[in-house]
């Protein structure tokens, strides 16, 4: 499920963190839209009034300084939206003479649409901070003209933008919200398909999991109709079709062995029979050693491939009794150090005075599972010409430990010896199922079987089982 949680979070990344993207370049746009609207309509407002109020105080532009002075005043005095706009007029010198908040003996304006208004003659606007106050203004400035053309002085409406920025941030908070909704709306109506998706795909990894282990036949539940379906279809098929050809071929290795069966036992019969007899000469007798050799390894092999197809079919049966394991594995070391002694490999067997109880166990099927061990261990480790045995009781197991002193195993092949056909690096012949029967017939009794490389060279089996069952 964490692929598949990947999945999800590569959906959310990709999909929706581009649709968020989106929406958030649409909110700035909105805002920015409206931000611009309204300071555009409040500056043209603002124009309109400086235009207006300018064109009404040209009739007393004629009217002496002091008779101009009171007008101004009196107007600023009587200025009924004093609370949201003030008005300034400004005498040539850009100096504040009038304000609708008082007579204004203070701080002149700075800002660029005054100086502008005065020496440009035209109506001039301001938007940003007051150099003075700190706070956002909008200012617009118009000159007034003299009948003899003179500049005499600026009318000036300034406002505050306070109330206007709120109205941008409400704007944009909505937009945000409504973005917010969007998303969780996105989010929720895409969950139901990502959901259609994930679940599908997650019945088929577990499906395919489950093949790929040899559950070979199983059927994977198609619930839709397009692309998922059609490749669970296909996945069921495979399944279908390597499981037919498990059947064949566990049918025809079974079928196999029983007929190779009857011919080497005739021929390991005759061949015993001929080297019992005194009447060979030594090329003959060695060619016959030859002959019960091979015919040995070849039944050694029929079995294997007959319990093999057994365990496949769950057809491998143990014969429980009470035995005593260590004699079970002293007397299947000691045969077998005879035929290890023909090729010059040293079998030590490491005793000790250790008392270990009979066990309730399979004592044939454990005699096959030590020599099997032992085998291999002749097989790819002999050249080490020494192999040593030992068993002992850890706790409430048995464990047996056969070890050779070969080249060991590459530690990428570890994991996979145990499985069937499997024989990795190694030029020894074999099936490559032995140890795949041999873990299976360990597991029967509940234990467990390991391979890993000794220190100082070589390969330990390790074999353990309940000492009490």
């Amino acid at each position: 499920m964490k692929k598949l949680g990947g999945l999800r979070k590569r959906w959310l990344l990709n999909t929706a963190g581009v649709v968020f993207a989106l929406g958030m370049v649409c909110v700035l746009v909105v805002t920015l839209v409206f931000s611009a609207y309204y300071y555009s309509n409040m500056e043209s407002d603002m124009r309109y009034r400086a235009k207006t109020t300018t064109d009404f105080f040209a009739e007393y532009i004629n009217q002496s300084y002091n008779e101009y002075y009171q007008s101004c005043i009196n107007y600023a005095n009587s200025f009924e939206e004093r609370n949201t706009i003030e008005l300034q007029f400004i005498n040539a010198s850009g100096h504040l003479v009038v304000s609708s908040y008082g007579n204004w003996a203070g701080l002149s304006p700075v800002t660029q649409d005054v100086s502008d208004a005065l020496n440009n003659r035209i109506i001039s606007s301001y938007t940003g901070t007051d150099p003075h106050t700190g706070e956002r203004i909008v200012a617009v400035s118009s000159p007034m003209i003299y009948s003899s053309g003179e500049v005499i002085g600026v009318l000036r409406y300034v406002t505050s933008t306070r109330i206007l920025d709120y109205q941008i941030l409400k704007i944009f908070l909505f937009s945000l919200t409504i973005l917010a909704i969007a998303m969780l709306v996105v989010i929720f109506s895409s969950s139901y398909y990502i959901r259609s998706i994930l679940i599908p795909v997650n019945e088929i990894t577990e499906k395919a999991k489950r093949i790929t282990s040899g559950s070979y036949g199983i059927q994977i539940q198609t619930h839709y109709d397009d692309e998922i379906g059609e490749l669970a279809q296909t996945i069921n098929e495979m399944s279908v079709q390597i499981n037919q050809n498990e059947v064949i071929q566990r049918d025809f290795i079974s079928s196999l062995s029983h007929e190779l069966r009857t011919p080497l036992t005739v021929i390991t019969g005759w061949s015993e029979t001929l080297l019992a007899g005194n009447n060979l000469d030594k090329e003959t007798r060695r060619g016959m050693n030859i002959i019960h050799k091979e015919t040995r390894r070849l039944t050694e092999m029929v079995v294997e491939l007959l319990d093999f197809t057994r365990i496949q079919d769950d057809r491998m049966t143990l014969n429980m009794q009470s035995a005593d394991i260590r004699s079970e594995f002293e007397d299947t070391v000691f045969m077998y150090s005879n035929r290890l002694s023909q090729d010059e490999i040293q079998l030590e067997y490491l005793d000790n005075d250790e008392e270990i109880p009979e066990i309730l166990c399979d004592p044939e099927r454990l005699r096959q599972v030590f020599l099997n061990i032992l085998d291999n261990a002749a097989k790819h480790g002999g050249e080490g010409k020494r192999i040593e045995a030992s068993i002992h009781l850890d706790g409430d197991w048995v464990v047996v430990c056969i070890r050779d002193f070969g080249p060991g195993i590459p530690e990428d092949e570890i994991p996979l010896v145990k499985k069937k056909f499997y024989k990795g690096s190694s030029k020894a012949r074999g099936t490559g199922i032995g140890l795949a029967v041999c873990d299976e017939i360990v597991s029967m009794h509940n234990g467990e079987l390991t391979l890993e490389n000794a220190p100082g060279g070589g390969t330990l089996v390790t074999v353990r089982i309940p000492a009490y069952q």
